[in-house]
Formats: structure tokens, sequence, C-alpha cells
């Protein structure tokens, strides 16, 4: 049995999985960085991942019920993402693959996410809409590259209402925080931006801010963030539905985890006789087993890296990567 040792380091949670080549995840274990207040320091974020990645290892062989002289392959997230963080385990990867005389890949951790989204989804040609704390993308595939059809302008989803929830004294990370407390709030206006397939949330973070400084409650401001928010990806994921004529919509990163963003994409695609399929939760934020995934979709694909060369690349984008492991 093939299997794939896959560590995941880009910003505030450190996972590692073990994951077999067709696709079962015996072992996903990880720790992420929650704060009470102020947001991630990046050389900070690094140091927790170095102290917890061999305990991390231990559990996940101990879980996995396999050892590591089993392990066919090393994956490891090179980026987009914190430099500190990504060469922590950049590092681990590369000191494991040298030690153990294992093949080592470096992937994108932006199209990880899209491919284990397909994996659990069971779609074949979807538009993504890939939503977590820095990115905020629309993607599809198209000539061979997963295409950027729209995405934010300023900062992503998940960043936005986090530095919401760091004014709100909500803590960090806040998303889930917000998802609660609209429950108990009502619509108040905020700028609602769409500039052609692109979205923009720093102007209506700054809107909320000012309004909570004001007096306005925090439930109505968090019911109002969801609402507005949700509703511009909403437009511009039905626009690339209508642009590329795909019948399919997976919603994946961690902000997929918010059930009023699924209700909504829900809504949408039932009027458009469209599939939606959100990734289950605990495939849709970050951690190892899509970084293991995507180094078996790659090595698959006859992609091999130098162990010695391995590299981090911070600011790699989802269109950088030209899809070798899938036909249109």
């Amino acid at each position: 049995m093939n299997l794939c040792l896959g560590i995941e380091s880009t910003a505030h949670t450190f996972g590692i999985a073990i994951v077999t080549f067709d696709g079962k995840v015996l072992a996903n274990v990880k720790d992420a960085v929650s704060l009470t207040s102020g947001g991630m320091i990046p050389s900070e974020v690094a140091q927790h991942h170095v102290a917890i990645k061999e305990k991390m290892l231990g559990e996940v062989f101990s879980k996995a019920g396999v050892r590591m002289k089993d392990i066919t392959l090393i994956a490891y997230s090179r980026g987009p993402g914190l430099a500190p963080c990504l060469r922590v385990g950049r590092d681990f990867a590369k000191q494991l693959a040298q030690e153990h005389h294992k093949p080592l890949i470096g992937v994108n951790h932006c199209i990880a996410h899209l491919t284990i989204g397909d994996f659990f989804a069971g779609s074949t040609d979807p538009v993504y809409v890939y939503v977590s704390g820095v990115n905020t993308q629309i993607v599809a595939l198209a000539a061979g590259v997963m295409r950027v059809f729209g995405e934010t302008l300023d900062i992503g989803l998940g960043n936005a209402l986090d530095k919401f929830g760091r004014e709100a004294g909500l803590g960090f990370p806040a998303g889930p925080k917000i998802e609660e407390r609209a429950k108990k709030g009502s619509y108040v206006e905020l700028p609602y931006s769409v500039k052609g397939m692109d979205v923009s949330f720093s102007g209506m973070i700054t809107k909320a801010t000012q309004l909570l400084k004001k007096g306005e409650l925090v439930e109505n401001m968090c019911y109002s963030l969801q609402e507005t928010c949700f509703a511009m990806l909403v437009e511009v994921t039905e626009r690339a539905l209508a642009h590329t004529g795909k019948q399919e919509v997976v919603l994946i990163g961690g902000v997929a985890a918010n059930q009023r963003l699924c209700e909504m994409m829900k809504i949408m695609c039932e009027a458009r006789n469209t599939k939606f399929y959100p990734v289950p939760i605990q495939y849709s934020g970050d951690q190892g087993a899509m970084i293991a995934w995507q180094g078996i979709l790659e090595w698959n694909a006859e992609q091999r890296n130098d162990v010695e060369l391995a590299e981090i690349y911070p600011y790699e984008r989802t269109d950088d990567i030209h899809v070798t492991w899938r036909k249109e």
C-alpha cells in the first residue's frame, strides 16, 4: 500500500496527515494558534509549529497504525503563506525525506484546497469558491490552468472577519463567533462592493467598525457583515457559472464552514439547476490531508522534485500552477 505523509504549515495551523494513494485518510491531525486579542505574529506562529511538530508526527503515526518505513512519499505546502511558517514545514519535510530516503514534493496550498474539494465532493468540473483567511477567489479550470475569474481586491474574507473580530473583542479566529452572534442580529446597511468579477471587503469592515464604536450592537454588525459579504460572493459565483457554462459549485476553504454562506450558495445553485457541494468541515480548512492528496496527484502525474532544492514560495498564486494531473 502506497502512503503519502502531508505537512501543512502555511499560517496559524500546523497539520500532518497520512493518506493512501487511493484517497483513504488514515490519520489527519492538526493544531492551530488561537488568540484572545491581537493578530498573528508570523515568527511566534512559527515557534508554535516548531514546538509541536515532533509530537504531532508521533500522533499521526500512532493513529494511522503505520511507521515511517511504510511511507512512499512526503509532501509539504510550499506556498502561498507566511514565510516563517512555510519554512518550518519545508524544513521538517526535508529533514524526514533525507533521513529516511523518501521522495519529496512541494505543493501549492490553494490548489490543494481545490483538489481535496473535488475528491470529497465527487465533482468533475466545478466553479470553486475558495474562501479562507488570506484568499478569496472564484476559480475554474480553463486551458490547463486553474483560472481566477474573480477575487478580493484587498483582504481575504477570513482576514476581514478577523479584523472586525479584533475590534469587537471576539478574539482570533473570529469567524465562528461572528456566525454565532449573527443569529441574534438584524440588518444594518453596509457598503456592498462588487467590481466586475472582483470583490472588496476593506471599506465594509471600516464602516462596520465605525458603527460599532458609535454604539451599534455587535450582533447586528455580525449579521450585516455576513449577509453583505456572502451576497457579494454569491453574485460573482453566479456570474462565473454563466460565463463558463459549468454546472457545479464547490465551496472550499476555512470560511466554507459557515452555514449561512452554504445556505446562500445552495439557494443560488438550486435556482440555476446547478449542483452545490460544500466540502466536509474537517477538510474545508487547512490540514495535512489536502497536502498529501495533492502530492499524490502530482506524483502520479510524473512530477518530481529534488529534495536538496526544496523551496518555499510565499507569494505563489493559484493560477501560477499548470494542471498536469487532470484533463479538461
